[in-house]
C-alpha cells in the first residue's frame, strides 16, 4: 500500500527532505504577460512500505509543448551563513542539505518517489509570445507504471494580452574565464575552452545578464597577495626596449562572442589590484622573444613604468574600440572594493588613467560615501546595505552591488536564504530607478583568494570563504553547458518584475505602480527590508498584472 502526498506551490518556495507538501501554500493560478516565463513546482513525496517507486508524468493543456522540467536536487551546505551575522529570514542556519541545482529531468518524466523524502519537481513555462491572451489549464498528471491515474494537479495560468519590455538594467555577473578551463581541463583559449565560454555566455543573456566582464589582463580580483590566478590574458603585448605594442585578436574574438550570444556591454578588467588600486594587475609580454610576466604584486600601481605602459595602452584599446564601434558599449574599473583608507591611493591610480579614459564611465564597487563626496568617483557602485545616502543625492544613473558582506536585512542569492528575498531586489531597483547591478559571482569556482580550484557540486561556500551559493549561480554540465541554479531562475523573476512595473509605469504612471506596490506590500520598499513569505511578493507582482490588465 502506498499514499501520494503532492501539491503545487511557487517557485519562492524551498523545500527540504524531512517536509511534507502539505507543509506548503498551493499554487492553484498564475498570471503571465505573452512573453514572461513561468516558474512553479510539484513538491511530492510517497507514504508506503516500500522504499521508492518510479511513476511517469503526464503534462497535459494546450501549454504542455512549451513546459521543460527540472528535478530540484539538495546540495551539501557547510557554512549557511557567517556565524552570527544573520537576520530572521534564512531558512536555516544549520549546515545540511539545501534545494538548488536544477537538473533536466530524466527517464522520459519519471518521479521517483522516495518514502519519507519530499522530492521536488520544477516546472518552466516559457511560450516565447507564442501563445495568444487567454486562460489556460495546466495538468501534471502522476501515472502508476501499470498506466493508472494516480494524481493530478492543474495549474491555471492567465496569459494578458501584452508583452514585456527590457528590463532595462545593466547587468554583470562576473564571468570567470579560468574557472571554465580549471574545471573541465582545457588550456585557456584552446578551441574548446572558447565552446564552453560561449555556452556560459549564452545561458548568462537567457537569464537577463548584457554586460560580460572582459579580461584585458588576467583580472586582480580574489587573488592573494603575491599569488597569480591563471593567465587568462585577452591582449597580447610585445615590448621592444621602451615601446609597447598591441594585438587585439584574442580580444576581438571574445568580444565577438559575446555579441553573439547576446551581451551589449562589456566591462572591461580592473586596471589595478583589490582593495585598494595599490599595485598594478598581473601582465603577460614578450620581451626579447622571451614570454614573461611584466607587472604584477611587485608593480607600483602609479609608479613610472606602469604609469608609462598604460598611457601607451589605453590610447590603442580606444582606437581600437572605436574601429570597431564598441568604444561607448565598455565601461572600466580602477580598483574592487577600495575603503576610506585607501581613497587617497585611489584619486592617484584614476588620475593615471584619467585623461586617456576621459568619456568613459569609470566604475567600481565601493561603499564609502566620501568617494563621491569628494569627487574621486562620478559613478560609484554602492553596496545595497551602504546605498541610502546615494540615495539621498539623487544621482542619475545609480547602480547597486551585493556579495557576502550583504547578509543581514537586504536582498541576497545564499542557498540558506529564502527565494522571496532574492526576488525581493525587482521592485526596489524599480522604485529608486537603479541603472546597474553588479554580482561577483556568476561562475566562481576557486576558492579563497584563489589558492586552488573546488569542485562546485561538493563545495558551495569556497572552502568556508563566502555564505554557500554566494560564489557562483550556475554548475558546470558534463557536456560544457551550465546547469542553473533555482536561484538563477527566481533572479530572472526579479528582472521580469522589474520590465512588468516599467510596462505598468508606462500605463498609468510611476507614482501609481509604486502605491500599487508598497499597498499591496503592505509598507514602504526599502534597500533595508526585505519580504519574509512568498505571498509577500507574490501579492506585489499580482498588483502590477492588475495594472497592466486594467490598462492594456
Amino acid at each position: 500500500m502506498f499514499n501520494l502526498h503532492t501539491r503545487l506551490t511557487s517557485s519562492l518556495e524551498k523545500g527540504f527532505l524531512e517536509q511534507w507538501p502539505e507543509q506548503f501554500p498551493a499554487l492553484h493560478r498564475a498570471t503571465i504577460l505573452r512573453n514572461q516565463h513561468l516558474a512553479f513546482q510539484l513538491l511530492y513525496r510517497l507514504d508506503a512500505d516500500n522504499h521508492a517507486r518510479r511513476f511517469s508524468l503526464k503534462i497535459e493543456g494546450e501549454l504542455a509543448p512549451y513546459v521543460t522540467l527540472y528535478t530540484v536536487e539538495q546540495v551539501p551546505v557547510l557554512m549557511p551563513c557567517f556565524l552570527g551575522k544573520v537576520d530572521d529570514n534564512y531558512l536555516r542556519t544549520t549546515p545540511g542539505l539545501y534545494p538548488d541545482l536544477l537538473q533536466p529531468i530524466h527517464y522520459s518524466n519519471a518521479l521517483f518517489f522516495v518514502k519519507e523524502q519530499l522530492r521536488s519537481l520544477w516546472i518552466n513555462v516559457d511560450t516565447k509570445g507564442q501563445v495568444e491572451a487567454g486562460i489556460y489549464p495546466l495538468s501534471l498528471v502522476i501515472h502508476s507504471p501499470e498506466g493508472e491515474e494516480l494524481r493530478r494537479e492543474t495549474l491555471e495560468i492567465e496569459i494578458l494580452a501584452a508583452d514585456l519590455p527590457d528590463h532595462g538594467l545593466i547587468l554583470t555577473q562576473w564571468f570567470h574565464c579560468d574557472c571554465l578551463a580549471n574545471y573541465y581541463g582545457y588550456e585557456v583559449f584552446s578551441e574548446r575552452h572558447w565552446e564552453i565560454m560561449e555556452n556560459f555566455m549564452r545561458t548568462a543573456v537567457e537569464y537577463g545578464q548584457n554586460m560580460i566582464l572582459t579580461p584585458l589582463f588576467t583580472p586582480p580580483l580574489d587573488t592573494a597577495v603575491g599569488g597569480e590566478r591563471l593567465t587568462t590574458q585577452l591582449v597580447a603585448v610585445t615590448k621592444n626596449g621602451d615601446e609597447y605594442t598591441f594585438d587585439f585578436t584574442l580580444l576581438d574574438r571574445y568580444m565577438d562572442t559575446a555579441l553573439r550570444a547576446g551581451m551589449k556591454y562589456f566591462e572591461m578588467s580592473h586596471l589595478f589590484t583589490q582593495w585598494g588600486a595599490a599595485h598594478a594587475p598581473k601582465i603577460m609580454a614578450t620581451v626579447d622573444g622571451e614570454y614573461r610576466r611584466i607587472f604584477g604584486w611587485e608593480s607600483d600601481a602609479t609608479g613610472e613604468e606602469y604609469t608609462t605602459f598604460l598611457q601607451d595602452f589605453l590610447p590603442a584599446l580606444i582606437t581600437h574600440l572605436k574601429e570597431r564601434g564598441l568604444d561607448k558599449a565598455c565601461k572600466y574599473h580602477i580598483s574592487d572594493e577600495p575603503n576610506d583608507d585607501c581613497l587617497e591611493q585611489y584619486r592617484r591610480a584614476q588620475a593615471v588613467v584619467a585623461e586617456a579614459l576621459e568619456g568613459y564611465d569609470i566604475m567600481d564597487a565601493l561603499s564609502s560615501f566620501e568617494f563621491y563626496k569628494q569627487d574621486v568617483t562620478k559613478m560609484p557602485i554602492p553596496a545595497s546595505n551602504h546605498i541610502e545616502p546615494f540615495l539621498t543625492e539623487n544621482i542619475s544613473g545609480l547602480w547597486t552591488y551585493y556579495c557576502c558582506a550583504q547578509h543581514t536585512n537586504v536582498s541576497n542569492r545564499f542557498i540558506a536564504q529564502p527565494s522571496w528575498r532574492n526576488r525581493a531586489l525587482g521592485m526596489q531597483c524599480f522604485k529608486y530607478d537603479i541603472a546597474g547591478f553588479l554580482q561577483w559571482g556568476y561562475n566562481f569556482y576557486n576558492n579563497m583568494y584563489s589558492v586552488n580550484s573546488i569542485n562546485p557540486y561538493l563545495c558551495n561556500d569556497g572552502e568556508m570563504q563566502v555564505p554557500a551559493g554566494d560564489a557562483f549561480v550556475v554548475y558546470p554540465g558534463q557536456d560544457g553547458h551550465p546547469m542553473v541554479s533555482l536561484r538563477l531562475v527566481v533572479f530572472r523573476e526579479s528582472l521580469e518584475d522589474i520590465a512588468a512595473m516599467k510596462l505598468a509605469a508606462s500605463l498609468c504612471g510611476k507614482d501609481a505602480v509604486v502605491a500599487a506596490i508598497e499597498n499591496a506590500y503592505g509598507k514602504p520598499v526599502r534597500f533595508d527590508d526585505c519580504p519574509h513569505t512568498a505571498d509577500e511578493m507574490l501579492r506585489v507582482r499580482a498588483a502590477v498584472d492588475a495594472l497592466i490588465k486594467e490598462n492594456v
